[in-house]
């Protein structure tokens, strides 16, 4: 019986249903704060240094043959002192899928629901999520196809601010103002990350060489995705207006007017749920295999069960939008790290163990 394995296409749409998410519409405020005037343009910035991270991926890719990474990691640690690794791994893939998930259902329960406590919300989504999760990685990869076909149709709505759009709000000056460059710059990079996650596709995946273009496909997307919105905020909103707005894409859409339904935004904003829900899919399943790895004698879908009732536990902590996303920052930054730091620890072991290889 031949296994099932990954195609490119569908490999490029998960890799971006798992970067984009409820962090789009906060990133042209981002972009203003830290970049200033035209913040829009560093975007390019960002694509640049999310690829050269894929790249240390594709190294890996390559150096190992697609070999899995616990295969890498086993064959040069000790797997005892593997676990504490894989506990940090389980313990922060879990959390921030968790937080992601979290930050979605408040701002949803503050535009549509405010009555209903998120934490209802948060269940259902978990639900969803274990179930996806459960159903394996074949499963969730073809959900997320047809998700991304349910909400790329929304790239069309930029056709309704062009009539208040205005260039001279954009202005001829570039990166000036009072900014915040470093940290600006860590947040704004955490809106890029899920691409990491292709690490644990290397099994997976087919073996023709077109794995790794799917995972840069992917990241380019979500690339032209943000800058085709950021560019469309920073031209309809004054600059001003732009450092102050908490979710600009969101108050952008709240302009759309249709002559049979109110308030649009809290329905287009449901289509967003789509994203968060991959999102937080893809990194609980991540932490589902590292768990596997740890107790492989385990079942996969009653691991998975204490993975999401653990991490909704934990969620009920932060009860504010404002500690959700403080959370999520501070995660952010963790797998920043990680995303740089586990492939260039790979390459280390690969390119070592292919030393000794040849001094045999």
């Amino acid at each position: 019986m031949v296994k099932e394995k990954l195609h490119p296409f569908h490999v490029a749409l998960l890799i971006y249903m798992i970067q984009s998410g409820v962090v789009a519409f906060s990133i042209p405020r981002l972009l203003a704060q830290s970049f200033g005037y035209n913040g829009w343009a560093s975007l390019v910035i960002f694509t640049v240094i999310s690829s050269f991270a894929i790249y240390l991926i594709s190294w890996v890719y390559r150096l190992g043959k697609g070999k899995s990474i616990f295969e890498i990691l086993e064959d040069a640690i000790p797997k005892f002192l593997l676990y504490p690794i894989y506990a940090f791994f389980v313990a922060l893939w879990s959390l921030f899928g968790c937080m992601v998930a979290k930050q979605y259902v408040i701002i949803f329960q503050m535009i549509a629901f405010p009555s209903t406590h998120p934490m209802m919300f948060k269940a259902l989504i978990d639900i969803l999520a274990l179930i996806l999760v459960i159903g394996g990685i074949y499963t969730i990869s073809k959900a997320s196809t047809s998700f991304f076909f349910i909400i790329i149709w929304m790239m069309l709505l930029l056709i309704f601010f062009l009539e208040d759009f205005e260039w001279a709000r954009l202005t001829p000056f570039f990166f000036q103002g009072e900014t915040d460059m470093v940290m600006g710059s860590l947040n704004i990079y955490t809106a890029f990350l899920g691409f990491e996650l292709a690490l644990l596709l290397f099994p997976y995946a087919e073996k023709k060489g077109k794995f790794m273009r799917a995972v840069y496909a992917g990241n380019l997307i979500t690339s032209v995705t943000y800058l085709l919105f950021s560019f469309v905020c920073f031209g309809f909103y004054s600059f001003g207006q732009l450092t102050k707005l908490k979710y600009p894409m969101l108050d952008l859409l709240s302009y759309i007017r249709l002559p049979f339904v109110e308030r649009i935004e809290n329905l287009l904003f449901g289509f967003f749920l789509f994203t968060a829900l991959l999102t937080i899919v893809m990194y609980t399943w991540a932490a589902l295999e590292v768990a596997r790895r740890m107790v492989p004698k385990a079942k996969a879908k009653w691991l998975a069960v204490i993975i999401f009732a653990l991490a909704y536990a934990v969620s009920w902590i932060p009860d504010v939008i404002g500690e959700v996303e403080q959370w999520l920052q501070y995660l952010g930054y963790v797998e920043t790290a990680v995303s740089f730091v586990l492939p260039l620890l790979l390459i280390a072991i690969l390119l070592v163990k292919k030393g000794a290889v040849n001094d045999d």
